[in-house]
């Protein structure tokens, strides 16, 4: 039998619901399906790893995000993405949909297709939302923290009132990043939020073989002079109370680490066969799937009929489905384009 302990639920987690109100709590609850729908169909379109499979589609890496929906979408509804930053890891499938992005171009992009996201240059580890202020995703472990202590630097310089959210795996915080990223933060005041997503497994390392703290936030925000919080990342509620503090922190300028423990259902990657864990794990985690407690809780209270919950998922796999059917149809980038985009601008020739 698997023991799961999660962190106590943060005081106003009680009362989320009530304030959030119907209309947030079922569109957040519509974000959190989008996103696990759109991954389950992109999983199913690659097939690099699984010899034999008639299904090629998607090239390349793909990381998932099935099981963590909670923590990016519980954040995203204290955000105004016409100020407010985010960047992410290589798994920012989740981030690019909460950004507002379309499904259409993020599947075009993972097909490597020129209506893709990134002209299909980035395939599912780049994806990004300039008028979302979505920084991208990034490929090296950790490499994204800078760049949200940037864009931290960049509101408080300009006088934006904005923040900066950095969303990075437990597998980051031991990178030299982190340190001096967290350290600048809390010296500089920089209205920054630093969210590690620990789903338990840096790739197949487990946290504990990497991180020398069991509470990671609690243990490390102190030696920085920051304030430290941890919430249950499989919770939508506690999460959405967390995040609630931590935007309202980095607003009055205190930088916030924050610790959200998660679970992800897949593989580190698609080509992951998970040899480090047991399936009596995955399956106690699973009991605990943020999209099922959020929809079980609304049936009770009675803001979710069986109906609604049923039109709902025609919805979103209608929309699943638009989007594979327009990376299939869309044209590849022209040979042209393969140099472009390499440089900011043509360097001039020196000599």
């Amino acid at each position: 039998m698997i023991q799961i302990s999660q962190p106590p639920r943060h005081a106003a987690a009680a009362t989320a619901r009530t304030v959030m109100g119907q209309e947030r709590v079922l569109n957040a609850l519509r974000q959190m399906l989008r996103i696990r729908r759109f991954e389950e169909q992109a999983e199913k379109q690659t097939g690099i790893f699984r010899p034999g499979t008639q299904i090629k589609k998607i090239a390349g890496f793909l990381h998932l995000y099935i099981g963590q929906e909670a923590v990016q979408t519980g954040f995203a509804q204290h955000l105004d993405p016409t100020i407010d930053a985010t960047v992410t890891s290589y798994r920012c499938h989740a981030l690019a949909i909460l950004a507002g992005e379309p499904t259409t171009a993020l599947m075009a992009e993972l097909f490597g297709k020129d209506t893709g996201n990134a002209r299909g240059k980035g395939g599912s580890m780049h994806f990004f939302s300039k008028k979302s202020r979505m920084l991208g995703g990034h490929g090296i472990v950790g490499g994204q923290i800078p760049v949200g202590t940037g864009a931290a630097f960049s509101a408080k310089y300009l006088k934006t009132g904005g923040v900066s959210v950095s969303y990075l795996g437990d597998g980051a915080v031991p990178q030299g990043t982190f340190h001096e990223s967290l350290n600048l933060a809390a010296l500089w005041k920089l209205p920054a939020i630093y969210v590690v997503e620990n789903n338990r497994y840096g790739m197949g390392t487990a946290c504990s073989r990497a991180v020398s703290v069991e509470n990671i936030a609690e243990a490390k925000a102190p030696g920085y002079g920051m304030v430290g919080l941890t919430c249950d990342g499989l919770d939508l509620y506690d999460v959405w109370a967390t995040a609630k503090e931590a935007v309202a922190l980095a607003r009055s300028g205190q930088p916030v680490l924050v610790e959200a423990k998660t679970y992800r259902y897949r593989g580190h990657s698609a080509s992951d066969a998970g040899l480090y864990r047991t399936k009596d794990e995955v399956d106690a985690y699973k009991k605990l799937d943020p999209i099922e407690r959020i929809k079980t809780d609304l049936l009770s209270c009675g803001w979710l009929t069986a109906a609604a919950w049923d039109t709902l998922e025609e919805d979103v796999a209608s929309e699943v489905a638009t989007a594979v059917r327009f990376a299939e149809d869309s044209p590849e980038p022209p040979l042209n384009e393969l140099a472009t985009h390499v440089y900011a601008a043509t360097p001039a020739a020196k000599g």
